[in-house]
């Protein structure tokens, strides 16, 4: 932004810009134009995500998006060709990375438009309220950075929060017109192709209209909620139109909504028969935690700001979406991330019976880790060693070996299936760390599987046994932490001999016969 100010002033100095290019740009700067301080704090931001740039390819869900970005650019289509669960979004950014260093890049850029558009939320909700926007801008940008939430990897939390906070935004600066309320939709529905969770965003929004809706006006509030919907489902269901025509509609729905009911923890699958209640218990009484805490913003509607109402109802709302599997990742918390960061914006500055009553809402908040029991990572050992490597007082291979012992095995593998295999040929790598040699190796496997659970969780071994008989790929490696397969192993004596040994894992080749 720095730039632009000089730009401008060079502008207003010599008079070189034609009257309207003029105003066009003195509209472009009022819309982005940010403080001195913001323009610094971004600066930070990148600084603390450099180590980033530098990781190798080690994060599971990381190696499977970049595998399944790697299949679209060489035209195998999605769920039917190659599987996750998970809308096409983040796969398509993944394939628009096409390496591990982009995709960062790209988070990176991510980031940084989350917490300008953070900011400018901030600002429209607390307009008399600097210090509130600074306090709580820099809770979002640094939370959302470090590794202590996975801030640095590239799941779709970090993508969505995006087209939620424009989403937002919309909601506060535009009339409540229909057509709004359909653009409000689409940016929701966006969101949610990175990551269908993103929809619980809604439930926060449509509570703090309702909770204001006067009696007279209900038809007017179905209307919005219809026509919010309506943009909501359209893009959604033109991805079914899609799939449709590629042949691959079932795959996509069973895997991108229909399999993610696993992720609840009322849905686990269970060897003993209970009631529906008994076993739905925990995630409807959460649900109705929810509506509970919607209810008392109703009945202190009077009395609270419309601020503090709607900051505690998307609170709430994403609280709900954060615990619905129950399962302690990190990075599902950075859903919240931006109500709990404004409401101790609103705890550190406000000087009124709200800086009390946020206390209520941010223990809830830090609850939900603490009785989930999440995980988290360390932040400083993770800086610690960048700055070892990059004064070279360790190697690149101690490096990587602290990410994972198995991870310079696994760069070799990748070495020697990208100088022995071409890009058509089918390899298939029975291992842990099975998404990372495909996604180094940009060699992709016979099967839609591109990880060990996916085998586990949706196939058996004599259908793999059954696939690789189909398809013969030309290697196979097998490396000493994968699962037991008595069948790969008759499977790979009869039709296959070792061609190389890298570490404990075993490559083999296939003979022709």
């Amino acid at each position: 932004m720095l730039l632009l100010i000089v730009i401008k002033n060079q502008e207003k100095k010599y008079n070189f810009f034609p009257t309207l290019l003029t105003q066009s740009w003195n509209k472009l700067i009022s819309v982005i134009d940010t403080p001195l301080w913001l323009e610094i704090f971004f600066v930070i931001i990148i600084l603390l995500r450099i180590p980033s740039f530098f990781e190798p390819y080690y994060y599971g869900d990381e190696m499977i998006y970049l595998t399944l970005g790697e299949g679209i650019r060489q035209g195998i289509p999605l769920y039917s060709g190659l599987h996750d669960n998970k809308p096409p979004l983040l796969y398509l950014t993944a394939a628009l990375a096409g390496n591990v260093f982009v995709f960062k890049v790209l988070l990176a850029a991510f980031n940084l438009v989350a917490i300008y558009l953070f900011w400018k939320l901030t600002k429209i909700l607390f307009q008399k309220n600097d210090k509130l926007s600074t306090v709580s801008t820099i809770i979002f940008g640094i939370f959302s950075t470090l590794p202590l939430l996975e801030g640095n990897i590239a799941n779709a939390e970090n993508f969505m929060v995006v087209p939620v906070l424009l989403a937002i935004i919309y909601a506060f600066t535009r009339k409540d017109s229909l057509k709004n309320m359909f653009l409000i939709g689409v940016l929701f529905s966006i969101a949610s192709l990175f990551k269908i969770v993103a929809a619980f965003d809604i439930l926060g929004l449509i509570a703090f209209w309702l909770i204001f809706t006067k009696k007279g006006n209900f038809i007017l509030f179905i209307k919005k909620i219809f026509f919010l919907s309506l943009g909501f489902v359209i893009p959604i269901s033109l991805t079914f139109v899609w799939y449709y025509f590629r042949g691959a509609l079932s795959e996509y729905v069973i895997a991108a909504y229909l399999q993610n009911f696993g992720y609840l923890s009322s849905w686990k699958r269970s060897a003993v028969e209970v009631p529906f209640l008994v076993k739905n218990a925990p995630l409807l009484i959460r649900f109705g935690i929810m509506l509970f805490g919607f209810f008392v913003l109703w009945l202190l509607r009077n009395k609270l700001s419309r601020q503090f109402i709607f900051v505690t109802a998307w609170l709430l709302a994403t609280l709900f979406a954060v615990t619905l599997s129950e399962r302690p990742y990190p990075h599902y918390f950075l859903q919240s991330l931006a109500p709990i960061s404004i409401l101790f914006g609103m705890l550190f500055t406000f000087k009124n019976v709200e800086q009390s009553l946020t206390v209520i809402p941010l223990t809830l908040a830090f609850f939900v880790p603490f009785y989930f029991k999440f995980w988290y990572y360390q932040t400083v050992p993770y800086y610690e060693r960048f700055i070892k490597f990059a004064t070279r007082q360790i190697t690149r291979d101690e490096y990587f070996n602290m990410f994972s012992p198995q991870l310079n095995n696994n760069y070799e593998i990748a070495d020697f299936l990208t100088k022995s295999a071409k890009k058509t040929d089918k390899v298939f790598v029975w291992s842990n760390d099975s998404s990372a040699i495909y996604s180094l190796s940009r060699r992709l496997p016979p099967t839609k599987y591109v990880a060990d659970y996916h085998f586990r969780d949706f196939s058996t071994e004599d259908m793999t046994i059954a696939e690789l008989e189909q398809t013969m790929p030309k290697f196979v490696v097998v490396t000493p932490n994968s699962y037991p397969f008595p069948k790969l192993d008759a499977f790979l004596n009869g039709n296959y001999y070792i061609i190389s040994e890298i570490g404990s894992s075993q490559i083999w080749l296939y003979l022709q016969k």
